[in-house]
């Protein structure tokens, strides 16, 4: 059986009256939330899941399903009231809105099952629809992506990027709403309600676009229909609307941003909704799931990432020079080898990170972003969702400039596999602005996040593979630009969460802590040291999070009970602060070197040296702190 087209009208209004209702009985009873927010919006959500989509709703996760993101994420109730009433969350569930312990949190995050990323820092939601648009390409799946935006996020450089790529990669499986209602949180709206400036802005930038009156449940559908024919650009949908409608008190006016009907208020807003949609108040059809469109399988299915992941093992020779950068684009390649759901993204310098091996050996799996970071990782948090292990490289210090997409990222508990290279001032003559001096401490702060930093070919190579394996979080590698020998054999085990001691005797009078290019540094220290009879241990602690602490305690209790950390990173929120946390209840002192004067121009050794974190300043460092 299939509904009429006037039934279905009527049926899609009376679903976006009781997305109002909902979004105003739940924001209410919580205390909190944006309810006007969520009314401008439910005609635009309503079309979406009860016409645009083609979906099985009772199996969320198939693979040809289509997908929405709701990327102004303060508007919840709208996405959680829809799943209500499509009968997958309950009354009860609706009902706790807010409250600790529910899925159904003020914002969506991936807690609630039917939320594809956790959105509410705006301007997000664009890039992951991308990412999303582009697996399906990648993996011949015809499945749409639908992202609902407010006006107001329209203005974050973000949109942009992801809305050039989009045009760039040709994604016509990428819907993008805008909910145009003229007010943000405590103004108008840069664009106010200019409908035909948003057209012309998508229109120049490639996009298909097409404007509506937003509370035109005929005229959403006659869009979505157009929406079909459209070949080879992304679609942009400008639609018009009125925040608060329905409710007479509020639609329109300023004053109820993130404000919710409370009390004798929220009564009159429910009275007033029935009165505004009388006709869709009581409309009942039984047959209503038939009107959802359920895909057909499509024979041509993506497999998925192996379970079992075993790279070859590498190649070096102990004292080779070579840098971890390079390193790390060889093993992604031979990663892709055996892993088909590895992709890599690059913020265009895979010549300098080496993603470029990767690309070579397997060019349908590699995506150029350009220099849009923040885009960048928004798209990768797209790919993760559909079953695909992304590998992200830029250099270090750019990646601060994506962090709030790497912030959501991390609350939406998304595997992202993050590689900076040029890290340090051991980068050389480039300066402080492409100096990643603060990673570190960026990445440690993110909650499940793996830190790592490998100071040889060896190690880069098998951390490389521990990245793919790690799905619990985000995990961050840290490269070097400059060239270092290889120190370990090429079987040598590396393990998240493990170290290596480099160094050690029954003479030792302090343990040098470091990791990456400070390591080769604590070594030729060590030489220096032991033509003086004064020796001292060396643990490289690849793993900055989670920190080997047992090797760290174990080695320093036998080396006096002193410590000498040393990076190429800023003090704060770095390996000396990690360790001196560590060992804070041990009684073992700890002295930290690192970055600590603003860093310039040079040599890599002459900033070494000018930053105290080279092999002569450990030895000093050694020597005052023993005798």
């Amino acid at each position: 059986m299939v509904m009429k087209h006037n039934q279905l009208i009527k049926f899609i209004e009376h679903k976006a009256y009781a997305l109002r209702y909902w979004s105003i009985k739940v924001t209410a009873l919580a205390g909190s939330g944006h309810t006007t927010s969520c009314l401008s919006a439910a005609d635009i959500v309503a079309v979406i899941f009860f016409y645009a989509m083609r979906y099985d709703p009772y199996h969320y996760q198939n693979p040809d399903n289509d997908r929405f993101i709701l990327s102004k994420g303060h508007a919840a109730p709208l996405l959680y009231a829809v799943w209500h009433e499509l009968g997958l969350v309950t009354d009860e569930e609706m009902l706790s809105y807010r409250k600790f312990g529910s899925a159904l949190e003020g914002h969506p995050t991936r807690r609630f099952a039917y939320a594809e990323t956790a959105t509410g820092s705006l301007g997000i939601g664009l890039s992951v629809g991308v990412g999303i648009a582009l697996c399906a390409q990648l993996d011949k799946r015809n499945y749409r992506t639908y992202v609902l935006m407010g006006d107001s996020e329209s203005s974050e450089g973000s949109v942009w990027e992801a809305v050039q790529l989009a045009a760039y990669y040709k994604l016509n499986n990428l819907v993008g709403v805008i909910d145009v209602n003229n007010l943000g949180q405590s103004a108008e709206t840069m664009l106010d309600y200019r409908i035909k400036q948003y057209c012309d802005i998508f229109s120049a930038f490639g996009w298909q676009v097409f404007d509506v009156d937003g509370h035109s449940v005929q005229s959403l559908m006659e869009v979505i229909d157009k929406i079909q024919h459209v070949k080879d650009k992304p679609c942009m949908i400008v639609a018009k609307t009125v925040k608060g409608y329905g409710v007479d008190f509020a639609a329109g006016f300023e004053g109820f941003h993130g404000k919710v009907f409370l009390n004798d208020q929220e009564q009159t807003a429910i009275d007033q909704l029935k009165n505004n949609f009388s006709e869709s108040l009581h409309y009942h059809d039984n047959d209503f799931k038939l009107s959802i469109q359920r895909p057909q399988p499509n024979a041509l299915s993506y497999i998925g990432a192996t379970t079992i992941i075993i790279m070859e093992q590498p190649s070096y020779t102990k004292g080779q020079m070579i840098a971890t950068r390079k390193a790390y684009g060889v093993a992604l390649a031979l990663l892709g080898d055996v892993c088909d759901a590895v992709v890599s993204l690059d913020a265009e310098v895979k010549n300098s990170t080496y993603a470029e091996i990767f690309e070579a050996m397997h060019p349908e799996r590699f995506f150029q972003c350009f220099v849009a970071e923040q885009n960048m990782i928004g798209m990768a948090v797209g790919f993760e969702s559909r079953g695909r292990i992304p590998f992200v490289s830029t250099f270090s210090s750019f990646f601060s400039r994506a962090y709030d997409q790497i912030r959501m990222a991390a609350i939406s508990n998304t595997a992202l596999r993050l590689v900076g290279s040029h890290c340090g001032v051991s980068i050389g003559q480039d300066g402080p602005s492409q100096m990643g001096l603060e990673d570190i401490a960026l990445m440690r702060c993110l909650p499940k996040s793996v830190v790592l930093y490998p100071c040889d070919a060896v190690s880069t190579h098998k951390l490389v593979e521990q990245m793919a394996r790690y799905s619990d979080g985000i995990s961050y590698l840290r490269t070097t630009r400059m060239e270092t020998p290889v120190l370990y054999d090429n079987d040598e085990d590396f393990l998240i969460g493990e170290s290596k001691v480099l160094r050690k005797s029954e003479n030792d009078v302090a343990c040098i802590v470091a990791a990456g290019v400070t390591v080769h540094e604590a070594l030729k220290a060590y030489e220096n040291l032991a033509l003086q009879d004064i020796f001292i241990s060396i643990i490289d602690v690849y793993s900055i999070k989670p920190l080997d602490v047992s090797t760290v305690i174990s080695i320093a209790r036998a080396s006096g009970n002193k410590i000498i950390t040393v990076e190429d990173h800023y003090l704060e929120g770095g390996i000396g602060q990690a360790v001196a946390s560590a060992v804070s209840l041990e009684n073992i002192k700890v002295h930290s070197l690192a970055v600590t004067q603003l860093p310039c121009s040079g040599k890599p050794e002459e900033l070494l040296a000018f930053e105290d974190i080279d092999a002569a300043a450990i030895v000093k460092a050694v020597k005052a702190l023993v005798f």
